[in-house]
């Protein structure tokens, strides 16, 4: 008899995810990951930069946990505790006070003036549908919970962020906020559906808040280690699998790899492995984390109070910054995403952590850290002048800490109309594979990137529901 009933290999979000949906349904489970600690995205490190500063290297803000399914009413009782910023977004701008995206969707709105009404009907109408939508859109093949709010949504959604944009909201305000937002997808915002990621992203902000893991995002990857022990699960960090034989026997295998990686540990079919080989990766980042010796100077004091900040201007330059990702090319004055977490904790008494990322082309060589440095500085005259150490890490790095991260790909493949339905195969159950008892579960499945767990929680009921074993979790 099988010492383990499945093997999860891969100890990201959707990892640890589908192997306590394992657990918790019975199964006896083993864990696999390469690195030296568990957590994939969630990894934290104390060595970046400074002794008693802690550095998020991946995932910070945890609004989708907070909203998805499979994580929100799990993670109270793992003891995770999340630290809401008092404003969850900002977004600088040269001729006026930063856009401020608070928990309030009615005093967003009214920061927003003429455009105020428009803001309502889109993102906070999408607020309001609360975890109904949440959960139809995280799990996008089963049935609708709230069809009339994912119609509604979908109108706006559907759209480039561009076109929404212009079509929803007169002024220049509204239109940089709904694109600093868009650029998340880390899509061309002329693309269609990049509206939508912008339109959810922006609602979570009023419906779960943008808050951090209290300690560090390690934090909650450690929990969950400890309570799939708890079950009786067995968890082995610094196991690197290169090939599915090398794997224990076992009825059920969940792979928190992309298409590249399935596709060099496996004998597919043919046709299936054309499909892997051909999937489709983003735009990379590049990243710099830094130890500050106190808060940023940002020339609108209010943006201080936000955990995440949008620096790139306009909607034009911001649609300009993500065309050139994606076609290739960088910008002088690229889009970037900064996140300065509210956690006192993962730094000395007076200092700041601090990290921001551009886009860049998958694989990109160069070195943006000037380029980013100056964006901030835009919005923030005198940033520089607080730095005591900082950390670099380009595309090569990033793939180096995860191997998911294909050229600096942090959202697991293209997140584009056409792989959106067809992320990595058109399938009703794309986490199955050829193999039998085989299943893909990372953001290169359904419904892609985001700290929500979704692809560990399907890839694992799709094995339970074909083992005949009730699933522990209820949607």
């Amino acid at each position: 008899m099988p010492e383990f009933d499945a093997v999860v290999v891969g100890s990201g979000p959707n990892g640890l995810t589908g192997a306590l949906e394992l657990a918790e349904s019975g199964r006896r489970v083993l864990l696999l990951e390469a690195a030296p600690t568990f957590g994939g995205g969630l990894r934290s490190s104390a060595e970046l930069t400074l002794p008693g500063f802690t550095h998020d290297v991946c995932a910070t803000v945890i609004a989708t946990a907070l909203a998805s399914p499979a994580l929100r009413d799990r993670l109270p009782g793992l003891g995770v505790r999340p630290v809401h910023p008092e404003i969850p977004a900002a977004h600088p701008l040269d001729d006026g006070p930063a856009v401020l995206i608070h928990r309030s969707a009615e005093r967003t709105a009214a920061e927003l003036g003429r455009d105020g009404a428009a803001y309502l009907a889109t993102v906070g109408a999408t607020a309001r549908a609360g975890f109904p939508l949440v959960d139809t859109l995280l799990a996008p093949l089963g049935m609708p919970k709230a069809p009339l709010a994912l119609v509604r949504y979908g109108l706006a959604g559907a759209l480039p962020a561009t076109t929404a944009a212009k079509t929803l909201f007169r002024g220049p305000r509204a239109r940089a906020a709904l694109a600093g937002m868009a650029a998340h997808s880390m899509l061309d915002l002329r693309s269609p559906i990049s509206a939508g990621y912008g339109v959810m992203l922006a609602a979570m902000a009023h419906l779960v808040g943008w808050p951090v893991v209290e300690g560090g995002s390690q934090v909650m990857a450690d929990a969950m280690v400890a309570r799939l022990r708890e079950l009786g699960g067995e968890a082995v960090a610094g196991h690197r699998v290169t090939a599915l034989k090398e794997l224990p026997e076992a009825e059920t295998v969940l792979l928190n790899v992309t298409p590249r990686q399935f596709a060099e540990m496996a004998d597919l079919p043919e046709a299936y492995a054309r499909r892997m080989r051909r999937y489709r990766y983003g735009p990379g980042v590049f990243k710099v984390d830094w130890a500050l010796d106190g808060p940023v100077p940002w020339r609108d004091p209010a943006v201080g109070a936000a955990g995440t900040v949008h620096l790139g201007g306009t909607l034009e330059e911001i649609a300009a910054s993500e065309r050139a990702a994606v076609r290739g090319r960088v910008c002088d004055r690229p889009y970037v995403l900064l996140v300065q977490p509210p956690d006192p904790s993962r730094a000395p008494e007076g200092k700041r952590t601090l990290w921001a990322y551009c886009h860049v082309p998958n694989g990109y060589d160069g070195d943006m850290t000037d380029a980013i440095e100056a964006q901030i500085e835009r919005f923030a005259p005198g940033f520089r002048d607080l730095v005591l150490a900082r950390h670099v890490m380009g595309p090569a790095a990033l793939e180096s800490h995860d191997a998911n991260y294909v050229g600096g790909d942090i959202g697991g493949g293209a997140a584009d109309l056409f792989q959106f339905v067809s992320r990595p195969v058109p399938s009703l159950q794309p986490w199955r594979t050829p193999i039998e008892g085989v299943y893909l579960c990372s953001s290169s499945t359904p419904p892609g990137a985001g700290v929500h767990g979704m692809g560990g929680l399907m890839a694992a009921r799709c094995a339970l529901r074909r083992a005949g074993v009730r699933s522990s979790l209820r949607m």
